[in-house]
C-alpha cells in the first residue's frame, strides 16, 4: 500500500467509524479480519508461527487455525476501537473497563514514585492509556515515527487528545533524548507506558519465552533500575464487550552487583509475567512480527507451513518503546 493510499484509508477509517452505529461498525471490522485470515498472507503466517509456541506442540493444525482466526478478529477489534476511541465518552470507557492492581500503581504515583508500566501487544493499549488518563493520571509513551507522516501525525494527535504525551522515536537513529525525557518524567513521579514484548534494536536482552530464546527491549527495566521507578507489567484482554486490565506485581531490582545483570534479570522476570498473561489469553496477543530468535534470520513462513497481509505496526506507530 503506497503512502498516499494508506493515508487516505486511515483518514476514511477515522471518519466512517465515528459515523457508523457501533454494531454494524464492529461487524464490518470482523468481516475484514475473516477475509484477511482466509487470505493466509505473511501477517497471519507470522501470527500463527508465534501462536504455535503459545499453544505448544500438542496443538493440532485445526486448533492453531481457529486460534489465529480469533487472533485476527481481536487485532481488527483493536483498530476499530482505536478509530472510534476519540468519539467515546468517559462514561463508556470507564464503565466498560474492569481492572485489578491499578490501586497499587496509583499509590506509587501518589507517593511521588514513578512507574514504568510495561505492556505486551495485547488487547487495546490505546484504550488503556485513555482509561487511566480519564482517571486523572497523565502518562508519557513513545511511538516509532513511520510513514506516511500524515498518518503518524494523526495517531499522535488522537493519543495526545486522549491525555497522553507521545515522544516520537526515529527508526535507525539514536534516541538518547527520548530516554532522557522518560527518565525525567519518572524521577518527577510520573507514569511511563511502554510496549515491551518485541525488541526493535540491537541492544535487546535475551530471554527465555515459551521455552525458546527471544529478545525483549532493555528500556523498561533499565529505566526502572536507573531512576528508582517501579517496573510493573500490565496485561490487557477482551471479555465480551468489556476491556480488562491487570496491573501485575512490581518486578523488583535484584541484589546483583552488576547493572547489566540486574537489567537482564528484571527483563526475564517481566517476560515470565507476559508469558503467563499471553497463555491465559492467546487470542488477544497481537504479535504479527518476528519475536523469537529462531525466526529472526530466516525467511517468513510460507502459506503451506502456516497460514492477511496485515501490517504488523500501524503507519502511525504503535505507542510504547519496544
Amino acid at each position: 500500500m503506497g503512502d498516499r493510499t494508506a493515508a487516505a484509508a486511515y483518514a476514511a477509517g477515522w471518519r466512517l467509524v465515528r459515523e457508523l452505529p457501533e454494531a454494524p461498525g464492529r461487524a464490518a471490522f470482523r468481516a475484514m479480519a475473516d477475509r484477511a485470515w482466509r487470505a493466509r498472507g505473511p501477517g497471519v503466517s507470522r501470527l500463527e508461527a508465534n501462536l504455535r509456541r503459545v499453544a505448544g506442540p500438542g496443538a493440532t493444525a485445526a486448533q492453531l487455525r481457529a486460534l489465529s482466526r480469533a487472533g485476527m478478529r481481536s487485532y481488527m477489534r483493536y483498530y476499530y476501537e482505536m478509530f472510534r476511541l476519540p468519539a467515546m465518552d468517559a462514561a463508556t470507557v470507564l464503565g466498560r473497563t474492569r481492572s485489578e492492581g491499578v490501586d497499587v500503581l496509583e499509590a506509587h504515583l501518589a507517593a511521588g514514585r514513578g512507574v514504568v508500566a510495561a505492556l505486551p501487544h495485547m488487547g487495546n493499549w490505546d484504550h488503556a492509556g485513555a482509561w487511566i488518563a480519564m482517571r486523572g493520571t497523565p502518562l508519557t509513551t513513545v511511538a516509532e515515527r513511520l510513514r506516511p507522516e500524515s498518518v503518524f501525525e494523526r495517531f499522535t494527535a488522537v493519543r495526545t487528545g486522549l491525555g497522553m504525551e507521545v515522544l516520537p522515536l526515529e527508526p535507525g537513529q539514536g534516541n538518547g533524548a527520548v530516554t532522557g525525557t522518560l527518565a525525567r518524567r519518572l524521577r518527577s513521579g510520573g507514569l511511563v507506558c511502554l510496549l515491551a514484548d518485541r525488541d526493535l534494536t540491537e541492544g535487546g536482552i535475551g530471554v527465555r519465552f515459551f521455552g525458546e530464546d527471544a529478545r525483549m527491549p532493555a528500556g523498561p527495566a533499565a529505566l526502572a533500575e536507573r531512576t528508582g521507578a517501579a517496573l510493573m507489567p500490565v496485561s490487557l484482554w477482551y471479555e465480551g464487550a468489556e476491556w480488562r486490565i491487570r496491573v501485575h506485581d512490581e518486578v523488583p531490582v535484584p541484589d546483583l552487583p552488576d547493572r547489566r545483570a540486574r537489567v537482564a534479570a528484571m527483563t526475564q522476570r517481566m517476560a515470565g509475567v507476559f508469558e503467563g498473561a499471553i497463555a491465559d489469553h492467546p487470542e488477544d496477543w497481537h504479535m504479527l512480527q518476528r519475536v523469537f530468535t529462531a525466526d529472526l534470520d530466516g525467511p517468513p513462513p510460507g502459506p503451506d507451513a502456516l497460514g492477511p497481509a496485515v501490517p504488523g505496526a500501524s503507519p502511525g506507530g504503535r505507542s510504547g518503546v519496544r
